[in-house]
């Protein structure tokens, strides 16, 4: 793939190129630089003036013509633009009505051949509209607006009387039309005054009566209504995926694959084979989430898998889950298992689970297919020499060995008759071409190794560029939806499946998924578990969804998140608390609240007798109606965060000090009389006396400040200990990606923090169980982790309260 600067060199050379020919064939110069700005136009522009043969100029209206054929020439119908711009350059399209006329007519041809008659009569080729035809249309058109018109005079909008020109004389010449109403307009209003220069008055709106306030529920709902899209409406968040093309509009899939020789592949499926797949379907949206087990899916996965099952949902289409198992080294059953199992804990259900290596028999067959049509060869050449030779431009020693012996040494290869390493198939695609996915890449090579779904039928394995683009064909995939770095593979794709003759989906590429402050890199994401970075694949620092699992995020904020960063092609980096905004979310409205105590500090209530033990209500959900109450033990010994008591009181702090009082939740007001101190001079205990005859909402007034506290269960019974661990972010800076081989340097040696002894009330230790989410009063919300055992919970902070990032 070629690098950015590789990228902004090539395109500079285009803009180079494209300038004197835009100039050639009249162009204005702000049309030019606008052009030059969309590097994709400009190619098709120059493309078009090249097949044009007007590289030395042509009159301004023509050039005007090309380069409204280089923007809304039919895709699908690539193939018949030469037959357009000899119309052009012949006069026989002159203008852009006549253009719209073509392009309507190619588009329902396609790839098909087409009828001259057909098509000319289609563009009006050769139909003449005289000048008293024009004119009596334009005189109906007045007729039927006088009145109107003769009150509004010039401030009138004479556009209106275009439509119903342009509608009975179609291929009447715009600006011979223009003319004429302009001349028919002044003879009737006469010359302009001063009345008729001044800018139209402003017609004054009734003012429209105030509505009378509405009840909480009609202005709620009247709040939704507004704030909800029009059924259908295009592009809202409603349907991130309305952009794409229909199934019923592939016949408009293409490509346009440019070879060294100056031949063009023009890639389109044709409506023949576009009513076959349609057959198939049923017209429904089919799409695919194709990993490849060898490893973890991380959150990348989880927008793929936004965009490739969301998109089924939306629509009311299928979407396969397809394990791309063609590199049975890297591929393990326990990556297969984990893949299942992360697709399903994200919510989404495949129409079929299946298995590029179902396929193999019919890939190995597509294989002699290609070589019967000449378009695949055996090579010896090593892995080595083939990078040396592609680089070089250089053809395979191998390359044009007969058909026959082709089909005889890849049956070699599949009995087992070489060596790894000895022969590869090679599609014969292109080994001069700009595009270097187009050298010749390799169709299969030899791996001895036992694959886990096929055993060791096969010796013999297709590469990713061989089989991705026919599973997609042989699963009849209509939205072949991938990250863009695989968009230069375009044309291989397409390549492949012309030659085979095949159906062929929509290919769109949308922007990866980067975040800041973390790597999702396969390679990078396997050093930091291999060699002890973290502890393993689901680690809650790293993003991949197992670690987000176990850090305690809900599937649901996650597709949320993905939802709101949209499917676009703009390469851009999230910031990572957008993630943790879509988390907390989720967790404020679904986590039931519970009270614990991350660093403890004994308080001792002085005025509650030694054998005291009651409880109080806590409620899961405060001030909802689904909320559910919980007893907390009461007792003389509570605990406090160790933050929370201090010597020197001041106005913005809440907690207690000496002398200051501040409200246990759920319980009583406590007075602080006294405390101790350790050998270090920490304080060891707090002495407090707690009012025991407050009584919520009775009149008396709290204080201001409110603690969590975790209480003994029974005197002289400490509370449940917990291990509860503390995450940030893995990397101190937002783009470790960007400092090369220093990446593992900015790992961030604070990203966790475990505390022991934390204190959790007796209902939360009753009930929590592995991957439970809660909220910590005060403190963040917190998931059980799995390595709690009886008597031994851990607890991960999945975040915090509120966003801590730095603005």
């Amino acid at each position: 793939m070629a690098t950015k600067e590789e990228k902004e060199r090539l395109a500079k050379e285009l803009q180079d190129t494209a300038r004197p020919l835009f100039s050639a064939i009249g162009l204005d110069e702000k049309v030019i630089e606008s052009a030059l700005k969309n590097i994709k136009f400009t190619q098709a522009l120059v493309d078009v003036i090249k097949e044009a043969g007007v590289t030395e100029g042509c009159p301004k209206a023509k050039g005007n013509l090309l380069y409204t054929t280089a923007s809304k020439h039919p895709a699908n119908a690539l193939v018949h633009r030469p037959m357009l711009l000899e119309a052009i350059l012949a006069e026989k399209v002159k203008t852009t009505t006549q253009l719209d006329g073509a392009f309507e007519y190619l588009k329902k041809v396609g790839g098909e051949p087409t009828d001259a008659a057909a098509f000319e009569e289609a563009a009006g080729v050769g139909v003449v509209v005289t000048p008293e035809q024009i004119s009596a249309a334009v005189a109906d058109a007045i007729a039927s607006k006088k009145e109107q018109l003769l009150e509004d005079r010039y401030h009138f909008n004479t556009n209106l009387l275009l439509a119903p020109v342009t509608k009975a004389l179609k291929w009447a010449d715009g600006a011979a039309v223009r003319a004429e109403l302009s001349s028919q307009v002044e003879a009737l209003l006469g010359p302009k005054t001063e009345a008729d220069l001044a800018p139209p008055e402003k017609k004054k709106k009734p003012k429209a009566e105030k509505p009378k306030p509405a009840a909480k529920e009609e202005q709620a709902a009247a709040a939704a209504a507004a704030a909800a899209p029009e059924e259908g409406a295009a592009g809202t968040a409603d349907d991130p995926y309305a952009f794409m093309p229909k199934p019923e509009d592939n016949n408009q899939v293409h490509t346009t694959v440019n070879f060294s020789d100056g031949s063009v592949m023009r890639i389109a499926n044709s409506p023949a084979v576009l009513a076959q797949h349609m057959q198939r379907t049923g017209g429904k949206v089919v799409t695919r989430f194709p990993p490849e087990p060898n490893g973890y899916l991380h959150i990348g996965h989880a927008k793929a898998m936004f965009v490739d099952f969301g998109m089924a949902v939306q629509y009311g289409g299928v979407c396969y889950l397809r394990y791309d198992d063609t590199n049975p080294e890297a591929e393990k059953q326990e990556y297969i298992d984990h893949i299942a199992e992360i697709v399903s804990w994200m919510g989404w259900s495949p129409w079929k689970v299946t298995y590029a290596s179902q396929y193999f028999a019919q890939l190995h067959a597509y294989a002699v297919q290609l070589i019967k049509a000449g378009k695949a060869f055996v090579c010896h050449q090593s892995k080595a020499e083939i990078e040396e030779s592609r680089e070089q431009g250089l053809p395979s020693p191998w390359r044009e060995r007969s058909i026959e012996e082709n089909l005889r040494l890849f049956e070699d290869m599949r009995r087992g008759l070489y060596k790894e390493g000895e022969a590869t198939l090679r599609m014969k695609m292109d080994h001069k071409n700009e595009n270097p996915n187009m050298w010749d890449s390799v169709a299969y090579r030899i791996k001895y190794v036992q694959h886990p779904m096929a055993g060791d039928e096969w010796c013999i394995y297709p590469s990713y560029d061989f089989t991705h683009c026919l599973c997609d064909a042989i699963e009849d995939i209509t939205h072949s939806l991938c990250t863009l770095e695989f968009e230069s593979r375009r044309a291989s794709y397409y390549w492949l499946l012309d030659v085979l003759d095949t159906y062929k989906p929509v290919v769109w590429e949308y922007s990866r998924l980067n975040i800041t402050n973390t790597v999702l890199s396969k390679r990078k994401l396997n050093r930091l578990v291999t060699e002890d970075h973290v502890h393993g694949w689901d680690d809650p620092r790293l993003l991949t969804l197992a670690g987000l699992r176990r850090r305690g995020v809900a599937p649901a904020s996650i597709n949320a998140f993905c939802r709101e960063i949209g499917i676009t092609r703009n390469a851009n980096v999230i910031p990572y608390h957008k993630l943790e905004h879509h988390v907390r979310l989720h967790l404020d409205v679904n986590s039931p609240r519970t009270l614990a105590v991350l660093r403890p500090l004994k308080v001792v209530l002085t005025n509650v007798p030694e054998q005291h033990s009651s409880t109080v209500q806590g409620a899961t959900l405060p001030g909802r109606p689904e909320s559910q109450a919980y007893d907390l033990p009461f007792s003389r010994v509570v605990y406090i965060e160790a933050s929370d008591f201090r010597l020197q009181d001041s106005k913005d702090y809440y907690g207690l000090a000496p002398g200051k009082s501040a409200m246990l939740r759920y319980a009583y007001p406590i007075t602080v009389t006294g405390y101790s101190t350790a050998a270090d001079g920490s304080i060891s205990e707090v002495a407090a006396e707690a009012d025991l005859s407050f009584v919520a909402g009775g009149g008396k007034k709290p204080p201001k400040g409110v603690l969590n506290w975790v209480a003994q269960p029974a005197p002289g019974q400490d509370p449940e200990r917990a291990e509860v661990r503390l995450y940030d972010v893995l990397f101190k800076s937002e783009a470790p990606d960007a400092l090369g081989d220093a990446w593992l340097e900015d790992l961030n040696p604070d990203s966790l923090q475990v505390v022991q002894g934390a204190m959790v009330n007796p209902h939360l230790a009753a009930t929590a169980k592995a991957f439970d989410r809660f909220q910590f009063e005060r403190l963040g919300y917190f998931s059980v982790d799995p390595d709690s055992k009886p008597g031994q919970l851990v607890f991960n902070r999945t975040v915090t309260l509120k966003d801590s990032f730095k603005k």
